[in-house]
C-alpha cells in the first residue's frame, strides 16, 4: 500500500516530508522545508505576484506531490539503509526542493494568455531549471546547491541522459536517481494513472501543436495509441532505466528493506494491467 497520505492537499504532504525529516535527522529545524512547500502550494494555487495557478489535467499538483512522497520514501529508505553516500541534513532539503521545482516549468506567467502550460512540455525541464535557479537564491540556496537541483531536475523527462550529466560528487548523482525515479514512480503508481493518460495526450498535443510538429511526426497519433503503447513503455524503457541509469535507487522504497515487497511497483504493476486490459479490449 502507498504511504497514507493526501496527495491533493501540500500541506498534508509537507507534513508527511517534515515528520520523516525530523525522525531522520533529530533535533534539525524543518522550517525551511515548510517554507518551500507553501511557496511551492501558492504559485501552483496562482497566489504569487507573477504566476497563474497550474492549469493541466497530468502535470498537475497532485502529480508533484506524488513524486515528492515518493522521494520522501526513498530518502528514508537511504537513510535507514545505511548506504553509502550519506545524505546529510542539507542533501535531504536540496532533494525535495529539486522534486517540488522539477515541474514547475509548466506553470505560465500571468501576462501569458495563450492556451496552457501543457504547450511547454518540449521545453519544460529547461524552464524548470531556469525556474528553480531564480527561486532557491531566494531562500537562501548558495550557487553549488543551485547546481545540485538543476543538476537533478535535468535528470528526468525520458530523453535524459544521465552519463552526459555533471554533479557534484556521488550525493548529486544519487540525488538525480532518486528524483528521476520519483517522478516515474510517483505518477505510475497513481490509482487514477489509466484514467488520466488522456490528459497526458492531450498535453503533448498541445505543445505539438505549438510548436507545429508535422503530424506523421508526432510521438503519438492519439490517446488510446499512447494507451496502447504504455505497458510496453513501462517494461521496455521505464523499468530498465530504474535499473541501470538510475542505480536501481527504487529499492529503497521497500518496506521492510531487502523483503523485495515495494509498494509503488506493486501499484504500477495493477495499473499497467489494468491498461492492458482495456486496450485490448478495444482493439478491432
Amino acid at each position: 500500500m502507498l504511504p497514507q497520505v493526501d496527495f491533493d492537499r501540500t500541506d498534508a504532504v509537507s507534513d508527511h516530508v517534515r515528520t520523516v525529516f525530523r525522525q531522520t535527522y533529530p533535533g534539525q529545524s524543518d522550517a525551511w522545508l515548510a517554507r518551500v512547500c507553501n511557496d511551492i502550494d501558492r504559485m501552483f494555487a496562482g497566489r504569487s505576484q507573477d504566476y497563474s495557478a497550474i492549469d493541466l489535467k497530468y502535470h498537475d499538483l497532485r502529480h508533484t506531490l506524488m513524486a515528492t512522497v515518493c522521494m520522501t520514501q526513498i530518502l528514508e529508505g537511504i537513510s535507514l539503509s545505511g548506504s553509502e553516500p550519506r545524505l546529510g541534513k542539507r542533501d535531504f532539503e536540496l532533494a525535495i526542493a529539486a522534486v517540488l521545482l522539477h515541474d514547475s516549468g509548466y506553470l505560465k506567467l500571468k501576462s501569458d494568455h495563450r492556451g496552457t502550460g501543457a504547450k511547454y512540455t518540449y521545453c519544460h525541464i529547461l524552464r524548470s531549471c531556469a525556474f528553480a535557479a531564480a527561486y532557491l537564491p531566494e531562500v537562501g540556496a548558495t550557487d553549488q546547491e543551485v547546481d545540485q537541483v538543476v543538476a537533478a531536475i535535468n535528470c528526468t523527462g525520458p530523453n535524459s541522459d544521465i552519463e552526459h550529466l555533471k554533479f557534484h560528487g556521488p550525493i548529486g548523482r544519487l540525488v538525480g536517481c532518486a528524483l528521476a525515479t520519483a517522478d516515474y514512480l510517483g505518477q505510475m503508481a497513481d490509482p487514477g494513472y489509466a484514467h488520466k493518460l488522456a490528459y497526458l495526450y492531450g498535453e503533448f498535443e498541445e505543445s505539438d501543436n505549438y510548436v507545429h510538429v508535422a503530424r506523421e511526426r508526432r510521438t503519438f497519433s492519439s490517446a488510446d495509441d499512447l494507451a496502447r503503447r504504455t505497458p510496453g513503455f513501462w517494461s521496455k524503457i521505464v523499468r530498465p532505466r530504474l535499473d541501470a541509469d538510475f542505480q536501481g535507487v527504487h529499492r529503497f522504497l521497500e518496506r521492510p528493506l531487502g523483503s523485495h515487497h515495494n509498494a509503488y511497483l506493486d501499484a504500477i504493476d495493477a495499473n499497467i494491467d489494468l491498461i492492458s486490459q482495456r486496450t485490448k479490449a478495444t482493439v478491432p
